[in-house]
């Protein structure tokens, strides 16, 4: 999966942080964002972004807001959604806005890495 790069966009530091380092250590390459506006610019800077795994609850611009805009900036880029508060209206949102699967937290390691292997695999070369 050389060139494409996975982007982890929570507010919860400690948790991406683990996040990026295990994924990484798997042989992926992870950049992280603390909020939507964050991702969003790291998105613009980076072609090479494939798969951005986002957070819904995040203060200021949402992780549903944040895909909104990435799908608009980058059509070709997948995108994986977090909740730690699952609800059947934030999944439609999602799938409607063009996520590849909505996962709720706390997740296994073993159960993303699978989804965001599978969503590089379908992700554009």
């Amino acid at each position: 999966m050389a060139g494409k790069t996975v982007l982890l966009v929570d507010d919860e530091a400690g948790l991406t942080a683990v996040l990026a380092k295990r994924l990484a250590s798997r042989g992926l390459t992870v950049k992280t964002a603390a909020s939507g506006e964050e991702g969003l610019a790291v998105l613009r800077q980076d072609p090479d972004i494939a798969l951005a795994v986002l957070d819904i609850n995040m203060p200021g611009m949402d992780g549903l807001e944040t895909l909104r805009e990435a799908k608009a900036l980058r059509p070709d880029v997948e995108a994986l959604i977090l909740t730690g508060y699952p609800s059947v209206e934030a999944a439609l949102e999602g799938m409607r806005l063009g996520a590849y699967e909505l996962l709720s937290k706390p997740i296994a390691l073993e159960d993303l890495y699978t989804r965001v292997t599978e969503a590089l695999a379908k992700a554009a070369p």
